[in-house]
């Protein structure tokens, strides 16, 4: 019997990671709640509650709804109507992931209704083709912290489970910056010797995540791919990152595009968002703190419930 109306979660996403640029992903504990259900009228009703509801009602929720029908064209599968439901508690145009997170929870509450569903590669291969490269979108659908490579529409990953004692702070500054302004101030090419020390870096913080030696990630957390270009975007970033540090951080960076800033602790979350919110406030920026830590679920193995 196939199922009418599906429920699924999936997190906020934290993409590069430092030096990770477009490769490297880690899912968040906080996380958006996709409804759908066939609609027996044939129509398409979406509603939008939570953050960034104003906006997505206005632009009726575009990326959630393309990618709901990227898997049905997909499959060839016409399921007539369908009333799509979205909770949102990830915040829009600060680099967590929220267009992954609509591109991933619509394709794999769409995948639910098929009476073929695709396997969780090709959701991935469509999602990263989708989004243009596979960094949030990977640990979007597997959680925990993934490594992507795209080669053209091939996806290959490898997942890691981070140790349980990594707590992660956000700062989430007042003001938007969407993704394509952030990454057009990224030269489209970089001295070799930055990209031999990102290539190092890289190596040293999967091997650290993956050994749970998380003294290490203040030195494998560095970059000189992205972060310094964007910088004049975010005003007082390197002091936003010296104040994390001071507090007790085990290591700070740019959670995607930015402008939101995210540190990883083993204790002093709560010092450390407080840092971080007066190093941005004496450069006139407001801004809430997020104490979390590591999605340990994707949206392909989170709750799901099918009626």
């Amino acid at each position: 019997m196939l199922a009418t109306s599906v429920e699924v979660k999936v997190p906020a996403t934290s993409a590069n990671l430092g030096p990770g640029f477009d490769v490297l992903g880690m899912a968040l504990d906080i996380y958006n709640t996709v409804e759908m259900s066939v609609e027996p009228s044939g129509t398409m009703m979406v509603e939008s509650i939570g953050e960034g509801s104003r906006f997505l009602a206005k632009n009726g929720s575009k990326m959630l709804v393309d990618a709901v029908q990227k898997v049905f064209d997909t499959a060839s599968f016409d399921p007539g109507g369908l009333r799509i439901r979205q909770h949102n508690r990830i915040p829009l145009f600060r680099g967590m992931g929220s267009s992954a997170a609509a591109i991933a929870g619509g394709m794999v509450a769409a995948n639910l209704l098929l009476p073929n569903p695709l396997t969780a590669e090709e959701l991935l291969m469509l999602a990263a083709k989708m989004e243009g490269h596979p960094d949030n979108v990977a640990p979007a659908l597997f959680g925990g912290f993934v490594i992507a490579s795209q080669d053209g529409d091939h996806v290959r990953y490898t997942r890691i489970e981070p140790p349980p004692s990594l707590q992660v702070v956000v700062a989430v500054p007042s003001f938007t910056l969407p993704t394509k302004k952030s990454r057009s101030l990224i030269p489209p090419r970089v001295p070799l010797e930055d990209a031999v020390f990102n290539l190092g870096r890289v190596g040293l913080l999967v091997s650290a995540l993956a050994a749970g030696d998380l003294e290490m990630l203040r030195h494998a957390m560095e970059d000189r791919l992205h972060q310094q270009y964007r910088s004049p975007l975010i005003p007082g970033l390197d002091e936003v990152f010296a104040a994390a540090c001071n507090a007790g951080a085990l290591a700070s960076t740019l959670s995607g595009a930015g402008p939101a800033v995210i540190s990883f602790v083993t204790e002093n979350s709560e010092a450390v968002g407080e840092m971080m919110r007066r190093a941005f406030g004496r450069h006139g920026i407001d801004c809430r703190i997020i104490e979390t830590s590591v999605g340990r679920l994707g949206a392909l193995n989170s709750t799901v419930s099918l009626r």
